[in-house]
């Protein structure tokens, strides 16, 4: 599926010339990014999506045709040629990001203190290290040192 097709404007954009409000409607609701966080750590079928995230099979059948429609999975025959698996797209793999983005969020706001949480690790077992955007020019930006600016 192209760029255009997977995100053509149509009526149903929140915001259209917002692209925060445009991947917000494409990915935004809980269940969708915790199905691409899952496909992240490996899950495959529809069975492992399900038992990770205890959600209803009807959201889950929909939230995994909404990904596979908007370019962020593919679904393929699995290798045991028994069933069908669901794969992230180089799309889908751009929102490693977001995903680690929320995780560090949710690591400084979302716990008490010394409360107990899962940690992601590079391969070598080491906590990954926190996002810190920067300008071109090496300093750390934030909400307070950009603005937005339209383009068209």
């Amino acid at each position: 599926m192209s760029r255009t097709t997977a995100y053509a404007p149509n009526s149903g954009w929140t915001d259209p010339d917002c692209p925060v409000a445009r991947t917000l409607d494409l990915v935004g609701d809980r269940w969708s990014l915790l199905v691409v966080r899952d496909a992240m750590d490996g899950a495959r079928s529809f069975t492992e999506f399900q038992r990770r995230t205890g959600i209803a099979r009807n959201i889950l059948t929909d939230r995994l045709r909404k990904l596979i429609a908007h370019g962020l999975l593919v679904q393929r025959t699995a290798p045991s040629g028994r069933r069908q698996e669901y794969v992230l797209t180089d799309a889908g793999r751009d929102l490693f990001a977001v995903i680690l983005t929320l995780r560090q969020w949710g690591e400084r706001h979302a716990f008490d203190p010394g409360e107990t949480h899962s940690t992601l690790v590079d391969q070598h077992g080491t906590p990954v290290p926190d996002i810190a955007p920067a300008g071109a020019d090496g300093a750390l930006v934030d909400a307070d040192s950009t603005h937005v600016r339209r383009t068209g």
